[in-house]
């Protein structure tokens, strides 16, 4: 699996309809920086915000400032199809000539004549042919500091145009999901299929999947509504709007609560429910890594796992999947608390469970001992107790036991190896 995150640090003007001046290169301005400092910047706390929840790490990172020649090739392309023109040294999209032979909308489920009669001629479009058209190149203004040589004018790539051709790069022509909000829908991920209908002949995204919006106590969150508050803010609580710090396995958990189509509504009563509802999680994880198995059973679980995975399937149903560990959490509570009994392969397929689904697929960390050095001997020890038992094991020639011992050690992280001086562990 190949997964991209692209990184597009140029392009991104403060005003619709491809005017204005460009968000990174006006902070650059007035902080008196080099652009590429600013997006550095924001790039490393970026980075650090999602290493905190636990975001796994992409393939491939690609910069639009570092893509421009492939800009420049796939705009020509673009061209050459007839579904683009120059005007005064910008190129723009030809979107009434598009929709003429293929559709304008059809992800976001407009049609052209619509957006027309809603659309008005802003100050500065008289190059365009038509409102709608959207830039695949703009010529720079003698102010505009970042800016590059190409076959129109000096001038910088659209927005749409950068997301479409380092997709195509490090994709290919055709791939499988694109990702994205629920506000780039349209115009955004709209005409990224324009072009790529337009520069390849066909569309180049199987399968678009957007998350919806957040919200501050049932208000969308934006800086002019003076609710903005950032991840490091929550994770330190320095905000006013913030009864106190949350844990950054606090935040995960809550967002994977809703389903990723629906509406986010962070509040300190919400975060603080689902703070509680970690630790009860988190307890019972806990619980089930010490629970010794009884020889015969007292109940019957439910199927978890392909529940589980069912729900998975259903569109990451992760609410449907955190309900059912739940569901499993009451099994694991009442036989550490000596109400019923389970054996050891029902136990097996509880840690497989929550493993598989709390662990690797919802990405939630588990506290872990660090450098506690009591926590640390004790390991140790209980390592060594369970070599010894598995060393009698396979002397006494038993092996169910010995390999379940070494299975199940294998599958919490420890690794195993059978040497002339005995068996030596390590954690993987």
């Amino acid at each position: 699996m190949r997964y991209v995150r692209n990184i597009t640090d140029v392009g991104h003007l403060e005003h619709d309809a491809d005017e204005g001046e460009d968000k990174v290169a006006k902070k650059a301005r007035l902080e008196q920086l080099e652009p590429m400092e600013i997006v550095q910047r924001y790039l490393n706390n970026y980075h650090r915000d999602m290493e905190a929840l636990g975001v796994l790490s992409p393939s491939i990172e690609p910069h639009a400032s570092g893509h421009i020649i492939e800009q420049i090739e796939y705009i020509k392309k673009i061209l050459d199809a007839g579904f683009a023109y120059e005007s005064c040294g910008s190129v723009y999209f030809d979107v009434e000539k598009y929709n003429k032979e293929h559709h304008y909308g059809k992800l976001s489920g407009r049609n052209i004549e619509d957006l027309i009669s809603k659309t008005r001629t802003l100050d500065g479009q008289d190059e365009k042919r038509n409102p709608l058209d959207f830039a695949l190149w703009k010529k720079a203004a003698p102010e505009h500091i970042m800016h590059w040589p190409s076959p129109w004018s000096e001038g910088f790539p659209g927005w749409h145009l950068e997301c479409s051709v380092m997709g195509m790069k490090y994709l290919g022509e055709t791939f499988d999901i694109h990702g994205g909000g629920m506000d780039l829908k349209f115009p955004h991920h709209e005409c990224e299929i324009a072009q790529s209908v337009a520069a390849l002949g066909h569309e180049a995204v199987k399968l678009w999947m957007h998350n919806n919006m957040i919200t501050i106590n049932g208000k969308k969150m934006g800086k002019s509504y003076g609710n903005f508050i950032t991840l490091e803010q929550f994770f330190s609580g320095d905000h006013p709007a913030l009864e106190k710090a949350y844990d950054p396995m606090v935040i995960r958990f809550f967002v994977l609560q809703a389903h990723y189509r629906s509406t986010v509504d962070f509040s300190n009563a919400a975060l603080q429910g689902a703070e509680k509802a970690l630790e009860k999680m988190t307890e019972t994880y806990k619980r089930l890594q010490h629970l010794a198995a009884a020889e015969k059973q007292s109940v019957e679980l439910p199927d978890f796992m392909t529940r589980a995975y069912e729900a998975m399937d259903d569109d990451l149903n992760t609410p449907q999947v955190i309900a059912v560990l739940f569901e499993a959490a009451k099994y694991v509570n009442e036989a550490a608390d000596g109400k019923i009994a389970l054996t050891a392969e029902q136990l097996s397929s509880l840690r497989l469970l929550f493993d598989v689904f709390l662990v690797q697929l919802l990405g939630i960390r588990m506290a872990e001992t660090g450098g506690d050095e009591k926590a640390t001997k004790a390991l140790g020890g209980a390592m060594d107790l369970l070599l010894q038992i598995r060393a009698k094991a396979k002397a006494e020639k038993d092996w169910a036991t010995s390999d379940l011992i070494r299975d199940e050690l294998s599958r919490l992280g420890f690794s195993i190896k059978d040497t002339k001086n005995g068996a030596e562990w390590s954690i993987k």
